[in-house]
């Protein structure tokens, strides 16, 4: 079953069970896919539809950093609930161990040799580990390894 047959069974399931909040997070994301299928003027691939599920996430993440740093732990909480239901449909997330190894290999696929090569390593990475790790601490870990090699 496809991302958006999984979220629209998912949305009548919340509904049914009234769970509010599930139904408000699943309407949301469909809300955010039917956007961007209007922007491209087609249906959504299923590496875009999980590019949108980890913009929300990521969005959710970035909430949870301000409110807690303004000392709103009731809306921190509610964004980490949130944040819980969009990670239901992502790929599980990759370990360090895992994400080194991936970096590695792209590394060696590029033939990527200083930070001049950090661009030509993150285009070809990203796609593969979308939904599975932040950018940034991907990132990070490609800036080391090429820092290391240098």
């Amino acid at each position: 079953m496809g991302l958006k047959a999984r979220l629209q069974q998912d949305l009548k399931d919340a509904m049914r069970a009234k769970d509010e909040l599930r139904v408000s997070v699943i309407r949301l994301l469909n809300a955010l896919i039917k956007n961007r299928e209007v922007d491209k003027r087609r249906e959504l691939t299923e590496t875009e539809l999980l590019e949108a599920v980890a913009f929300s996430s990521k969005l959710r993440r970035e909430a949870i950093e301000e409110y807690r740093r303004a000392g709103r732990e009731d809306l921190a909480g509610k964004e980490e609930a949130e944040l819980r239901i969009l990670e239901l449909y992502l790929p599980p997330p990759l370990s360090k161990e895992e994400l080194l190894r991936k970096v590695e290999e792209v590394i060696a696929d590029v033939g990527a040799s200083s930070l001049k090569d950090m661009g030509k390593v993150m285009a070809r990475l990203m796609p593969e580990i979308l939904g599975r790790v932040d950018g940034r601490l991907a990132s990070e870990m490609v800036k080391e390894v090429l820092s290391r090699a240098s």
